[in-house]
């Protein structure tokens, strides 16, 4: 429906009140003969008179309005273009999840829900479809569906106001279904970022997987063909050689060994734990188990933990595998401020008390710009000191899809030459409350 604008513009007020007076010029004058005479006789006073003259008027103004709203609520809809069944096309549209745009066979734009303004925010009733949507490939497609009047799917991107790859597809409308018989054709709109960002994902994936493989695999190759040519009698070189090519060949275990593990959570990441384990139990093993590479590497762990259980929801293997990549990154990267802390508390939330473990070292910290980037797959802020430290690019990867599987999560802050902070949080289950009773596993 479209509303008038005289309320608010004075002129046209005044316009409409002279419309209206113009229509009712038959019936005052009439009006007004007719109780002067009536008074002149005698038969009412005056005053009467006027009164009745009065309500005559208001009435014949009160019709008259009716009919002039009616008249320039018509123009106004021819002005714009609005005819019979658009405003049925509008209800039908505005309800659809995806963009739509109603089209004439000229191009001209009939109806649009909202979902088509973030794609075309530009778009008016009755203007070209060119003036919103510029995309060249959009505008051919739609030449050639108007010049062959069959269906159309095509793909178009966008890079404003952010990268967006959508699919567009173009249907005709029979004119036996249109009001009026116009012919016109239904343009909707499917996004296809999500999709495009994962399939660029999995080709990135496939390319780090491919070159962290490649290298110690070329690092074997190399030193097998020369124990098999050159160094063919050289103990000393064939030892020597030997004992790198262990290592590259751990390395691709580690490799392939998280890879499985990844692919693994990610098979199972919409399935929730439902076993309720100490998490203090957890994490004090893989602190013991690590102070071995803690004494090699001269750092100390001072730990913080509660007497008290923390009970979580959680697979007791992947949350070990979490603190045990937290801690050992700690003692590697971290191993020139000489200790780290190891801290574990309860703490309030507005979705519950929350398991909360912090792992904290004193090296030489990390840049901000790292920081937003650091659980990516294969990102590496250093990558020689993470290979030389037996780093495969997948460790905080890990963590982040198995805490994201239990429900938590993990926050890391750094100041350059202060160390780092990595911090976990998992929501804390009562047993009891759950009926987990019997689920319930302790750690030793």
């Amino acid at each position: 429906m479209v509303k008038s604008d005289e309320q608010h513009d004075p002129l046209q007020q005044a316009a409409s009140w002279g419309r209206r007076l113009r229509r009712v010029r038959i019936v005052l004058p009439v009006a007004a003969a007719f109780f002067l005479l009536v008074a002149y006789l005698g038969d009412i006073s005056p005053l009467q008179a006027l009164v009745g003259f009065g309500v005559i008027s208001a009435a014949a103004l009160i019709e008259a309005s009716g009919q002039s709203t009616d008249t320039f609520a018509a123009r106004a809809r021819e002005d714009i273009g609005i005819y019979p069944g658009d405003l049925m096309i509008d209800a039908v549209i505005s309800g659809m999840p995806d963009p739509v745009i109603v089209l004439e066979r000229d191009g001209i734009v009939r109806a649009f829900n909202a979902k088509a303004l973030e794609i075309a925010p530009a778009l008016t009733r009755g203007q070209p479809l060119s003036f919103a949507l510029r995309n060249p490939g959009v505008l051919e497609a739609w030449r050639r569906v108007t010049t062959t009047g069959a269906a159309l799917r095509v793909e178009f991107f966008q890079r404003v106001p952010a990268d967006r790859w959508s699919e567009v597809l173009f249907s005709p409308v029979s004119p036996e279904a249109v009001p009026g018989g116009r012919s016109m054709f239904v343009m909707v709109f499917h996004d296809m970022t999500p999709l495009r960002q994962i399939e660029q994902m999995r080709a990135d994936f496939v390319a780090n997987a491919s070159h962290e493989l490649r290298t110690p695999l070329a690092s074997l190759s190399g030193f097998i063909d020369t124990l098999q040519g050159p160094a063919r009698g050289d103990a000393d070189a064939r030892e020597r050689f030997l004992v790198i090519m262990k290592d590259q060949a751990e390395r691709m275990a580690r490799l392939i060994d998280d890879l499985l593990s990844l692919s693994r959570i990610e098979l199972k990441a919409h399935f929730h734990p439902e076993a309720a384990i100490d998490l203090v139990a957890t994490v004090r093993q893989v602190a013991d188990a690590l102070q071995l590479l803690a004494r090699d590497r001269g750092v100390g762990i001072e730990a913080d933990m509660p007497a008290d259980e923390l009970m979580v929801l959680g697979d007791r293997d992947e949350l070990i595998r979490v603190f045990e990549n937290l801690i050992e990154n700690a003692l590697k990267y971290g191993a020139s401020g000489k200790r780290i802390e190891l801290r574990i508390a309860r703490e309030t939330a507005p979705e519950g008390d929350e398991a909360v473990v912090m792992v904290k070292d004193f090296g030489p910290g990390i840049a901000p710009e790292h920081l937003p980037r650091l659980t990516e797959r294969f990102y590496r802020v250093d990558v020689v000191e993470s290979r030389a430290q037996g780093g495969t690019g997948l460790g905080l990867a890990l963590v982040k899809h198995i805490l994201q599987r239990h429900r938590g999560r993990l926050s890391i802050e750094s100041v350059l030459g202060s160390g780092a902070t990595f911090t976990v949080r998992l929501p804390i289950v009562t047993p009891s409350r759950h009926g987990l009773n019997s689920k319930v596993l302790s750690v030793s």
